[in-house]
């Protein structure tokens, strides 16, 4: 998405995506008649004494956990539950982990949190130990299922309830996805109403530079006690590292304790099951996590974790409901995340779709008990996949595609979670049309302005955007706008413009890192403040997890917005061979 890759929910993750872009989730406690005796189940709101750490994960959703992470962030990413997924992100079968897909742990609680294989502190079980017990928890959920009563059908109610707004048996909505594949890439712009606001690029090469949510076997290369990280080999060009608050293990395994340093934890040639949380961005290599997430269409799966949340998007009389049902369907060993597209959807979907993750788990742990190097476990679907399951609801007026074998694809996924969006999803035959898909909807043209410097402002103001090493500086002008009655109202309306402006521009060109912005100067202390409340509320409707400060004494603002992909002006340029990207070249012929 971020994959302008896939951004998102920030998560990271957030990784951070995404979020990342993200959907925020607490943990619930169980209902009790008690009055202020209130009891806790595990894994709700109280947890006193419990430790928290961090997580890549998917939906930006937080619940309480035991030496488990925050709950996943929009942004990341896991394969089409139905079939296996299209093109280049589909996978051979690997062998089925039958009745482990309840979730595959051993016993010992050491083995248990570790992801670990080989040196350093021992491993995790073997495949049949993993299976075993994962039989066992299985039929465990299976029982609590069972006495949870009878799973929900669609009944047609709810299907118009989810259906979404119509007019004239048209479907209503403020959002349109476009997807064109050509030969070796595939772009997917979404629309609110004419502009486009977002935009993802997907070439081949995607399998190195566009990883993130890939789940490997990796090596331990080096450990760097004065960094606190570890090198990690992948099986990619670039070794990936791994921070030590990413680090999943036992207290017990070492000498410290839960202040163990990552040289006590990790030891060079060790085996350890990881997860990418952030694309390898220029001369750096991908980000890395012990803890692994997989996000389905309505719920995300932590194994080896007891993360227990529901989305805060969410009403409180649907989260009430999908609290009844999480705590009938959760596995015992795993934790979850139930996510803001899973307001309507009844336990038999829920239970589904976690079965499927389940499932996909065993698989990952049977790859890894048989891989003997460095190798992908699970590769995340193609883009237009990935950016559908994240984004699509009732939301989208339509998804037009102009590659039948992605609409068929497509079509088919969208019908296993929401039968009643698959008439949203259309096909563009270009052999038929006069103009391309995107030149149909005015994106190519709106694509070339996204690749300027300079950004023209309705009023006739302008805004010059420029890339360094370390972060991005934005420069707004007044330009063409001599306003009408004084300088400090002219400037006030220059302002409040570009801050809508610039919060457009850097969803669309996915910018991200550290982001200094010089508004124009202004004398009124509420002006001021106004201009960076509009900003703040701009940037509200950004998946991607942000954060903005105050104007300085200087009159500058400065933020950050969670970096998962390189941005679009990376994806349609190349460095220039005379200047090296430097924008000028350098006459050393007047330094003789």
């Amino acid at each position: 998405m971020d994959d302008r890759t896939l951004p998102s929910e920030s998560t990271g993750a957030t990784p951070g995506a995404s979020a990342s872009s993200a959907d925020n989730s607490s943990s619930p406690s169980s209902p009790t008649d008690g009055g202020a005796n209130r009891r806790r189940r595990r894994g709700s709101r109280g947890g006193q004494g419990r430790q928290r750490s961090a997580s890549p994960a998917s939906d930006g959703a937080t619940g309480d956990s035991s030496a488990a992470p925050p709950a996943p962030r929009i942004g990341d990413t896991m394969p089409i539950p139905t079939v296996p997924p299209p093109g280049p992100a589909r996978q051979s079968d690997a062998p089925s982990a039958g009745a482990g897909a309840g979730g595959g742990q051993s016993k010992s609680s050491r083995n248990r949190r570790r992801r670990s294989r080989g040196g350093g502190g021992g491993g995790s079980g073997g495949a049949a130990g993993q299976q075993q017990q994962g039989a066992k928890n299985g039929s465990s959920s299976s029982r609590r299922r069972q006495r949870g009563g009878q799973n929900q059908e669609l009944t047609p109610e709810t299907l118009e309830r989810r259906r979404g707004r119509e007019r004239d048996g048209k479907p209503l909505g403020r959002y349109v996805m476009c997807v064109q594949v050509r030969d070796g890439i595939t772009q997917v712009g979404v629309l609110e109403g004419r502009n486009l606001i977002e935009h993802y690029v997907s070439r081949p090469a995607d399998d190195v530079s566009q990883i993130h949510g890939n789940i490997y076997l990796g090596r331990v290369q080096n450990v760097l006690p004065g960094m606190e990280a570890a090198f990690v080999d992948i099986a990619t060009p670039k070794n990936a590292v791994l921070y030590r608050g990413d680090v999943q293990f036992d207290p017990d395994d070492v000498d410290s304790g839960g202040e163990a340093r990552i040289e006590e934890i990790l030891k060079n040639k060790q085996m350890i099951l990881c997860q990418v949380t952030k694309n390898p961005i220029g001369a750096k290599g991908a980000r890395l996590t012990q803890e692994v997430s997989l996000p389905g269409r309505f719920v995300v799966l932590i194994p080896n974790s007891s993360t227990y949340g529901i989305s805060k998007r969410l009403p409180d009389d649907v989260r009430r409901r999908l609290r009844s049902i999480l705590d009938r369907v959760k596995p015992d060993q795993h934790g979850l995340i139930v996510r803001t597209a899973a307001e309507h959807a009844t336990e038999a979907e829920l239970t589904a779709d976690m079965e499927l993750l389940l499932a996909e788990w065993a698989r990952i742990e049977a790859r890894a008990s048989e891989a003997k190097r460095p190798a992908l476990l699970h590769r995340e679907p193609e883009l237009a996949v990935r950016v559908i399951r994240e984004e699509f609801n009732a939301d989208y007026r339509r998804v037009v595609i102009d590659d039948e074998r992605l609409y068929n694809d497509v079509r088919e996924y969208v019908g296993a979670f929401n039968p009643e969006l698959v008439d949203r999803i259309e096909f563009y035959n270009r052999a038929t049309e006069q103009l391309s898909l995107f030149e149909e909807y005015h994106i190519h043209e709106q694509v070339h302005k996204a690749l300027d410097r300079k950004v023209w402002l309705p009023s006739g103001g302008s805004l010059i955007i420029e890339h360094t090493e370390a972060l991005t500086v934005i420069d707004v002008n007044t330009g063409k706008n001599v306003g009408k009655d004084n300088l400090e109202a002219t400037v006030f309306a220059n302002n409040l413009e570009a801050a809508a402006e610039i919060a457009h521009q850097l969803r669309l060109r996915d910018i991200g890192g550290i982001i200094v912005i010089d508004f124009i100067d202004m004398e009124i202390k509420q002006n001021r403040a106004a201009v960076v409340d509009a900003f703040r509320e701009a940037l509200s409707r950004d998946k991607t997890r942000t954060q903005v400060f105050d104007i300085s004494e200087l009159g500058l603002v400065e933020m950050t917005r969670k970096r998962i992909g390189e941005g679009l002006l990376t994806e349609f340029s190349t460095e220039c061979p005379d200047c090296a990207g430097r924008g000028l070249i350098v006459d050393h012929g007047l330094l003789n």
